[in-house]
């Protein structure tokens, strides 16, 4: 059944854009997204979506990442309103960081010890200053294309940023050893850190899973030439592993940074760090008047016990399994080749032969017009609160929107 129209939402962009610059900004601006993809929403609930308009979605971008085990899940919504009515934001911590502190290094496999910020830029840039800190050296190797937050260093967009911002960076093709190799070569004695992440990601492109030589050959570098191997987990974290997500190919990072899902859509990010950093990290100066906020770290407590109880990788997993099958069935039936690439938990979707995304345009806003809120270029994230009976009705809408992009002609 298809939507109303987006009444409500087109008044709010209308107010937006006369006091925020562009009307929105950021990864969430829909601006950027096919018409009839709404801007704002007024509620959240498990899997599901309502906008201004009181249309219901079932929602495949769970807030980008953060909507792990299901927006306002009852058990970690009680731990961070209890510890909402003894305190958040005080003049010094409260003592469930120190109990968070002590389960992020028993659950992450190279941690000895682990620091608390807001979001993955915040993470990803503190990983960054510690390896430098550590190693005294500068050079920076990351993957191009690669994402690692919103800061002038690792921004995509080029405004505002000064070309001193970026210096000291040599970038490599992501899953190339000999790429790889060559930029360490060109860092030579003065290499600080290799930046990579669990799988390439980026938006526009197919995601790409890491080739076990690659991942192995980043950690010898890092060992042969002491520089530090931090693994980016902001996007991965708690959805490809309980755990670091380069485990099952034997590699163990120095420094990982974290954020999205470990409190389930509550603010926070983390670093964990291995013994050896731990001096580097003391000296690091970090901080911000909201780092030490305490519901987000009971949030989180409760977000790493229930995910781990409740085998939550494994049961994504398996959800995105169906999904993607269910999608490659109705693709092959209408005769449309698509692209399922990456972890099936964290699809991403693109057609063949669609260079300026006509199609994925045009068949998510068909999919979203009946209630099932799909990403046309950026890979999505299952839940744990999807059901069976939630991938069998959004196959039901795939199966509609691939009729209608048939007809269409695109």
């Amino acid at each position: 059944m298809s939507k109303t129209m987006l009444t409500q939402d087109h008044e709010l962009r209308e107010r937006a854009a006369k006091v925020i610059p562009g009307g929105m900004y950021g990864h969430q601006n829909a601006a950027a997204l096919p018409n009839g993809f709404p801007q704002f929403f007024t509620r959240a609930e498990g899997c599901r979506l309502w906008d201004g308009d009181g249309n219901e979605y079932i929602d495949y971008v769970c807030g980008f990442g953060p909507n792990l085990l299901g927006y306002r899940h009852p058990e970690v919504e009680r731990a961070a309103s209890e510890q909402a009515a003894r305190g958040d934001c005080m003049t010094g911590p409260a003592p469930c960081m120190v109990e968070l502190a002590e389960r992020f290094v028993d659950m992450v496999e190279h941690a000895s010890w682990t620091l608390f910020c807001k979001n993955g830029t915040d993470a990803t840039t503190w990983c960054v200053t510690i390896a430098r800190a550590h190693t005294g050296k500068r050079k920076l190797l990351r993957a191009r294309g690669a994402y690692h937050g919103s800061a002038p260093w690792c921004t995509p967009r080029p405004d505002g940023v000064l070309s001193e911002d970026r210096e000291h960076q040599i970038i490599f093709e992501y899953n190339d050893v000999a790429s790889l190799e060559a930029a360490v070569d060109a860092a030579g004695e003065d290499l600080a850190a290799i930046l990579v992440s669990p799988l390439r990601q980026d938006a526009f492109r197919d995601l790409e899973l890491p080739e076990p030589v690659f991942a192995r050959r980043a950690r010898e570098l890092c060992n042969r030439t002491s520089a530090v191997l931090i693994l980016d987990e902001v996007r991965t974290g708690l959805r490809l592993a309980h755990g670091c997500s380069w485990e099952t190919l034997g590699v163990r990072p120095d420094l990982s940074a974290w954020g999205k899902a470990i409190a389930n859509g509550h603010p926070l990010s983390a670093v964990a760090g291995s013994e050896p950093l731990r001096d580097a990290a003391r000296r690091v100066y970090g901080t911000g008047s909201f780092w030490f906020a305490a519901v987000p770290m009971a949030a989180s407590l409760a977000t790493l016990e229930i995910a781990r109880r409740d085998t939550t990788v494994g049961h994504v997993r398996k959800l995105g399994e169906k999904l993607r099958k269910g999608i490659a069935a109705q693709a092959t039936s209408h005769g449309l080749a698509v692209r399922q690439t990456g972890p099936s938990q964290m699809p991403m979707i693109l057609f063949d032969d669609d260079p300026e995304r006509a199609r994925g345009n045009f068949w998510t806003s068909e999919a979203v017009k009946r209630g099932v809120y799909l990403h046309p270029w950026h890979n999505m994230f299952l839940c744990a609160a999807h059901s069976e009976a939630d991938i069998v009705r959004t196959l039901e809408v795939t199966e509609e929107a691939f009729a209608a992009l048939s007809k269409s002609g695109l």
